[in-house]
């Protein structure tokens, strides 16, 4: 199952198990956020009802974006300005769509060659 969530202003196409990142939402790694504007969900090819409907995530960490340089000039007015800016990120790992949980990834059983 999959789900299309809009948060900070950007639609993001999540589905169990996935990671993404978000615009910073509050919280500390470790704890558990809902998203609750669904757009629109679907499974096997077929569209779901999105009433009520809510994403469940977990907050893996809390991190910053690359430095974005912003540099103004005005040519032959010896104006210049150079500034920077690194947006916070939140980085989120979906856990459930509505009631569909993302299934665990156990380790592999170590198998016996001989």
């Amino acid at each position: 199952m999959f789900a299309i969530v809009r948060t900070g202003g950007k639609q993001y196409r999540v589905a169990a198990g996935d990671k993404i990142v978000v615009e910073k939402i509050a919280g500390d790694a470790g704890s558990t956020v809902s998203l609750g504007d669904v757009l629109f969900a679907g499974k096997d090819g077929a569209a779901q009802d999105v009433g009520g409907l809510t994403v469940s995530a977990e907050i893996v960490a809390q991190a910053k974006g690359e430095k974005v340089i912003i540099f103004k000039k005005r040519r032959r007015h010896n104006y210049r300005r150079k500034n920077g800016h690194r947006q916070q990120h939140t980085i989120l790992k979906i856990t459930a769509i509505g009631d569909h949980k993302a299934e665990q990834t156990s380790a592999p059983a170590a198998s016996a060659e001989a």
